[in-house]
């Protein structure tokens, strides 16, 4: 079974970069996350508007936080913190979506899963640029987060492709990367190097990406 990829946008980066980033990069990802806290949802739709029609297949993308958005671009996924609205209120109000949720810990993992998650999102494990000053949680709580729940965990933080390897050794079913592809000088180039470790790694996922899809892309 093969691990997967995801992307997240940084927050720090013009739609233009990012639309030319996704259009070059999307054939060695299996998601892309647009995670921009500090736009308006107007601003949100015509970000997943210029991405989508630049070439990243709407079977790639996910919506941060906002089930509006997802729903008006046809996301194939939503991705909500632990402090949004349940997975089981937003799939009463979006059945054919992914929902996934970002989770620290062992319980809200759980949760998730219990409330109807397809998949979590756990982080951070190394220490890393976009949580400065705050330790990773580390391997050991990663694993035992990957042992807990049977919906795929994506692991996210600090992860590079000279230590995903380790990473994907606890079982989880792939990992997410920010500013690694995003502020990359050639990120073809660092997709590629993922790619490569990923492959190297003979542990398969205890939980694969994809899940069961629930979406119907319009």
């Amino acid at each position: 079974m093969r691990h997967a990829l995801h992307i997240i946008s940084s927050g720090k980066q013009p739609l233009a970069t990012v639309r030319d980033i996704t259009a070059q990069i999307h054939p060695y990802i299996d998601m892309f996350h647009i995670r921009e806290k500090q736009r308006s949802a107007r601003e949100l739709w015509e970000w997943a508007q210029g991405i989508t029609v630049a070439g990243l297949p709407k079977t790639k993308l996910a919506v941060n936080d906002r089930v509006d958005v997802a729903l008006a671009c046809h996301a194939a996924a939503i991705q909500v913190a632990y402090h949004s609205l349940p997975p089981d209120v937003i799939r009463r109000l979006v059945p054919n979506k992914r929902i996934g949720v970002s989770v620290h810990n062992v319980a809200e993992a759980e949760a998730a899963e219990a409330a109807g998650a397809d998949y979590v999102l756990y982080g951070h494990v190394f220490a890393s640029a976009s949580k400065p000053g705050l330790a990773g949680r580390g391997l050991a709580a990663l694993q035992e987060t990957v042992e807990s729940v049977s919906v795929p965990v994506i692991a996210l933080g600090g992860i590079t492709p000279d230590n995903a390897a380790e990473v994907l050794a606890t079982g989880c079913a792939g990992i997410a990367v920010l500013s690694a592809v995003m502020h990359a000088t050639n990120p073809v180039l660092s997709v590629q190097r993922f790619q490569q470790a990923m492959r190297d790694v003979h542990v398969s996922p205890r939980c694969a990406w994809p899940v069961a899809k629930r979406e119907r892309i319009q």
